[in-house]
């Protein structure tokens, strides 16, 4: 996966049709690599975490064009890649395990790449159900945190005050105030040398299982209740 981060690298440095065009058959072999990688991490995952079965590479990557209609930044092209292995696929809106490979920071810079397992931008009653959870279960929630060891929870985007319904007197106030629910795990490219990558990510990822899946019993139950 090395050989992905310097292909990002370069095209963050020459983010333009032309350069990518020159290097399009580059780009081809080295996305077969990120595919083999992604049908890697799904059967590693769906052994810790049967919701993930039946996925395929297509259902939780990412093409590498970008969306500029409604952007300022007219850039052509992603210079990150990212496999977001959850249930029903990248879109479905349940949390997962996600791994991140960052093209615009400097090499070897750590916390330039990211393994991530949680929830990213959750629909307003997808995070009110979790929050639901977080009171009624905090003590599990917390225990899976603590389990998640090398991981820190993202606190990133939070709540200055107690959401709207929810007692202020909680012992779980501060998680009641996020506003993304995750666990995140920073790393540089020394952690993509050595052929057994997958496995010492699968590794990590596992760690994070009982969370992502405290998680997703909350999402379903908010699902459900939109249906």
């Amino acid at each position: 996966m090395k050989a992905v981060v310097e292909f990002l690298r370069q095209l963050h440095a020459h983010n333009e049709r032309a350069w990518f065009e020159a290097h399009r058959a580059e780009w081809l072999q080295l996305q077969e690599r990120v595919r083999s990688f992604a049908e890697g991490l799904i059967e590693g995952i769906a052994s810790f975490d049967p919701s993930v079965e039946g996925l395929t590479a297509k259902d939780c990557t990412y093409r590498i064009y970008r969306d500029v209609r409604f952007s300022r930044d007219k850039s052509p092209y992603k210079t990150w890649q990212g496999i977001y292995v959850a249930p029903h696929g990248k879109k479905a809106g349940y949390a997962g395990y996600y791994f991140h490979l960052e093209g615009a920071a400097e090499e070897g810079l750590v916390g330039s790449h990211m393994l991530f397992s949680g929830l990213h931008m959750p629909h307003p009653t997808v995070l009110r159900s979790v929050r639901e959870e977080i009171l009624d279960n905090g003590a599990e929630f917390v225990g899976n945190i603590r389990r998640a060891e090398g991981f820190a929870l993202d606190e990133s985007q939070r709540l200055r005050r107690t959401p709207a319904g929810f007692p202020t007197d909680s012992p779980y106030d501060e998680l009641l105030r996020l506003k993304e629910v995750a666990l995140c795990r920073p790393f540089g490219d020394d952690f993509l040398a050595g052929d057994d990558l997958l496995e010492r990510t699968l590794a990590e990822f596992r760690k994070t299982a009982p969370f992502v899946q405290q998680l997703n019993r909350a999402v379903q139950y908010a699902y459900e209740e939109m249906m």
